[in-house]
């Protein structure tokens, strides 16, 4: 197999590729919603779209309680045993289940498997399928060797990445969210990298969600700008320089309000910190397009993302976003064109970035806008053209 990357041809040019008889897709995965995260959004539109068009099944963790996690109709859902992800509340991981998954398999063979998570049902699904000669295409989308770092567990960053390197590199296909990060990967010793980008939904995330009660219930008014950041509460998330930023507006502009959205490990110690920020917790649905539609200028210091659909999300909802030339910023941000997209060495160019937007209104607006425009380009559909016609790749070329 070429272990060159792939280069990715547009959509339009993939349709073909994309007919033809109904696929039989098995889809393993850690997390599912209603658990909030960019991963659990990301798959769940895919398989939603998949399920309409193929034969699907979905192999996931069983959630706490009842399992509430949501149902498509058309899909098959298989729940596997969890245990929870340690200093990550609400969230559980799978087990080794690799005997359970190949008696699934043998009753009833899939034509392509596509392992989400690298976890241990991950882990689990890469072998059984490898074992039966079910093809297996894989998505790489966190960066555990570099979680590893901000956990005091940097030690373990080199066997976390030979662990993902040797998962990643069994399975036919690796699907990553950007082309930088399949360039960085393809240096590390990854083969067979492809980029499948993330899409918006960009009716459910609009400005036309701004409310001006909840911008009161904040203390803001009409002319007060709003940060926001959305984010798991977590030391990788590296929110302590949105505070810095937040200190440095308000300084300029006194009645500057910051709110964060999300939960995780280090919500609680910041917001003992912090009382002069509103810690708003998990929003979902309607709510969290509301609490997105209602900030003004959107503060995203994360330099650990895969992606971060946060910042389509801010784009989409009308936000003027500041954050650093990495992930999504760097494939859809333009330093000044359409929002602030700094150099991810330059803590205090992104720290004045924000202290200057909180106090120009005028450049705040247009650059909002400018990023409303862009995000009206990113479009779902050709996002699922261009993943079936992965798949079928995957099935159809096995020496490619």
């Amino acid at each position: 197999m070429n272990s060159a990357l792939l280069k990715p041809r547009p959509a339009r040019d993939l349709a073909a590729d994309a007919t033809g008889p109904r696929l039989r897709v098995c889809v393993v995965t850690e997390t599912w919603p209603p658990e909030v995260n960019g991963v659990a959004m990301t798959i769940h539109r895919l398989v939603a779209w998949l399920g309409g068009r193929h034969d699907v099944t979905l192999v996931r963790v069983r959630q706490r309680g009842t399992d509430a996690g949501l149902q498509i109709p058309g899909v098959e859902t298989v729940l596997m045993p969890g245990v929870p992800v340690p200093r990550y509340h609400g969230l559980r991981m799978g087990t080794p289940s690799v005997g359970r998954l190949k008696a699934l398999w043998r009753n009833d063979r899939p034509d392509v498997v596509h392992m989400i998570t690298e976890g241990p049902l991950g882990w689990s699904a890469v072998r059984a399928a490898t074992a039966l000669g079910i093809p297996v295409v894989s998505d790489f989308h966190t960066n555990f060797h570099q979680y590893a770092t901000h956990y005091g567990l940097g030690l373990f960053q080199r066997p976390a990445l030979s662990y993902l390197r040797g998962l990643h590199n069994r399975t036919r296909l690796t699907l990553v969210p950007t082309r930088a990060l399949a360039d960085d990967l393809e240096r590390r010793g990854f083969r067979q990298l492809d980029v499948l980008s993330r899409g918006i939904d960009t009716e459910r995330f609009s400005p036309s969600r701004r409310r001006d009660e909840l911008r009161r219930s904040w203390g803001a008014g009409p002319e007060d700008p709003v940060l926001l950041m959305v984010s798991r509460i977590a030391p990788e998330k590296n929110l302590p320089l949105a505070l810095r930023a937040f200190d440095a507006a308000r300084e300029g502009v006194p009645g500057t309000r910051m709110v964060v959205v999300g939960d995780g490990p280090a919500r609680a110690a910041l917001a003992r910190a912090h009382p002069e920020v509103l810690f708003a917790g998990m929003r979902t649905g309607t709510d969290l397009a509301e609490h997105y539609a209602s900030a003004d200028i959107f503060v995203f210091p994360s330099r650990s993302e895969t992606f971060g659909n946060v910042t389509l999300e801010a784009m989409a909802s009308g936000l003027a976003v500041v954050a650093f030339d990495y992930a999504a910023a760097r494939e859809h941000l333009a330093d000044g064109r359409n929002g602030r997209s700094l150099p991810t060495t330059d803590d205090p160019g992104f720290i004045q970035a924000v202290a200057d937007l909180a106090a120009d209104r005028r450049e705040t607006r247009r650059l909002a806008a400018a990023g409303r425009g862009t995000a009206l380009e990113i479009d779902w559909s050709q996002v699922c053209i261009r993943y079936e016609a992965l798949l079928r790749r995957a099935t159809e070329n096995p020496d490619d």
